[in-house]
């Protein structure tokens, strides 16, 4: 008998042999292990998962096939029980059977770039690389960090990826209303590169999102707020607020609905470069803004709650936003 499985076998400091139920405990830890191995192998395309709300979901994958280019994966697509892979962090929890996994970990789209004009995000990039990229945090002054290290955990942003994040449209995404606030556009294989805005408001299709493109702009300032119950929840509101020299928008996201980006009033974006936007001044915008803000109720806020924070939000935003412009000339906030 080994060293190991004596001290397993008897009891501690005693020497004794132990009775029926240690050696029940003895025969499952060396079996049901080996067991349990067996049984992934043969079931490694099924997923079961438990939420509070459903019971238990089932994901059921027949067929795992790794593209070889774009076209071919954009080929398999175009079957309804097919799916394009991201980092199935959302997928696997989803009641679903597909006829055709497809990974696109093989073509090289998981890269971030970054040049004199535009950063280029490949749709295989995950959320961590984003929150770590140090021209993206530069650009955005810090946003792009603070939008994302609140989602769920490390783990979770080391698979989760830009693509999916993006073409998933979710209602509680961070990652959208980070986006929106920048001059953001989606390029589809099939389609071509179409603004962001215009991508979430169109329908779902069988097109396939391969890049994100951030393009610069000069005189670019942005801040991004969040409400969150614990730290590593769903939001229960967030916003962010840019200005450039073109002007400036107010965006909120988790409504529970899909991000939406609005226009900052011409005399609001010249207070904000004035540094002369009082905060009474800037409250009366975000209650402007606010109305025009569509927001639900689920189990995180009420309707009411959320009304109540995008004036919140908007309010703290635009005041960060004008000493980030203040800063920018050397000045000061009047």
């Amino acid at each position: 008998m080994t060293g190991l499985a004596r001290t397993i076998h008897t009891r501690a400091g005693t020497g004794r042999r132990p009775g029926r139920l240690s050696e029940l405990s003895l025969f499952l830890f060396l079996y049901i292990p080996s067991v349990l191995r067996y049984t992934f192998t043969v079931f490694e395309q099924t997923a079961v998962f438990w939420s509070p709300q459903r019971g238990y979901v089932m994901l059921k994958i027949k067929e795992y096939a790794r593209a070889e280019s774009l076209e071919q994966a954009y080929e398999w697509n175009q079957k309804k029980s097919s799916c394009v892979l991201g980092g199935m962090l959302w997928l696997k929890m989803s009641e679903r059977n597909v006829g055709k996994a497809i990974d696109l970990s093989g073509l090289g789209l998981d890269q971030i770039r970054e040049d004199g004009e535009e950063f280029r995000i490949g749709c295989m990039a995950t959320l961590r690389q984003m929150e770590r990229h140090e021209g993206l945090n530069r650009y955005t002054e810090g946003a792009v960090r603070a939008a994302l290290a609140d989602i769920v955990g490390v783990q979770f942003r080391n698979l989760a990826t830009a693509g999916g994040s993006v073409f998933g449209r979710f209602g509680f995404s961070d990652v959208l209303t980070v986006l929106l606030a920048m001059d953001t556009s989606v390029i589809l294989y099939h389609r071509g590169e179409i603004p962001l805005e215009e991508f979430m408001a169109g329908k779902r299709d069988r097109d396939i999102l391969t890049e994100i493109r951030i393009r610069k702009q000069p005189g670019f300032h942005m801040v991004y707020q969040a409400h969150r119950n614990s730290r590593t929840d769903f939001p229960v509101l967030n916003a962010a607020a840019a200005l450039d020299a073109a002007g400036g928008k107010l965006v909120f996201g988790a409504r529970p609905l899909p991000a939406m980006a609005l226009p900052l009033e011409e005399k609001l974006t010249k207070q904000l470069r004035g540094g002369n936007l009082t905060e009474k001044e800037a409250a009366e915008a975000a209650e402007r803004t606010a109305e025009q803000v569509p927001v639900g109720g689920n189990m995180r806020g009420s309707a009411g709650y959320r009304r109540h924070l995008t004036r919140v939000l908007g309010r703290r935003s635009l005041l960060e936003l004008q000493k980030l412009a203040a800063a920018e000339k050397g000045g000061t906030v009047s």
